[in-house]
């Protein structure tokens, strides 16, 4: 098959603060592509499908992004030491621990640690 990778977009008011904040505190591999426009190697990710319903649904969310993590305390530590805001505390779902990172321009973004088997890497 023809599909080799994903290709993630991520909305701000303040792109070049969210840029500096991937390459200088998440330490993400980034290639350069001209102009300031940093594009950006992720960890290993996996797609899940969701039915379009549900409270996440009916709040308008079509798609979501999410980062994951090991040790979330631990993650969130460091986040939290390097500037990163953390808008809510640690939450128990049945498919893992979540946060909400809140990244340049008001860029909200799920992290969890997974409870589930997870399929990235493979």
């Amino acid at each position: 098959m023809a599909i080799n990778g994903s290709h993630v977009l991520l909305y701000t008011s303040k792109p070049e603060d969210l840029r500096a904040m991937l390459r200088d505190v998440f330490d993400f591999k980034y290639v350069d592509a001209g102009h300031g426009w940093l594009i950006f190697a992720l960890p290993p990710a996996e797609m899940g499908i969701h039915p379009d319903e549900g409270p996440t649904w009916d709040s308008g969310t079509r798609h979501q992004f999410t980062f994951m993590c090991d040790k979330i305390d631990e993650t969130i530590a460091d986040l939290k030491g390097k500037g990163v805001e953390v808008l809510d505390d640690r939450k128990e779902e049945r498919y893992g621990i979540t946060v909400t990172l809140n990244l340049p321009g008001n860029c909200r973004v799920m992290m969890y640690e997974p409870k589930h088997p997870i399929a990235a890497g493979l």
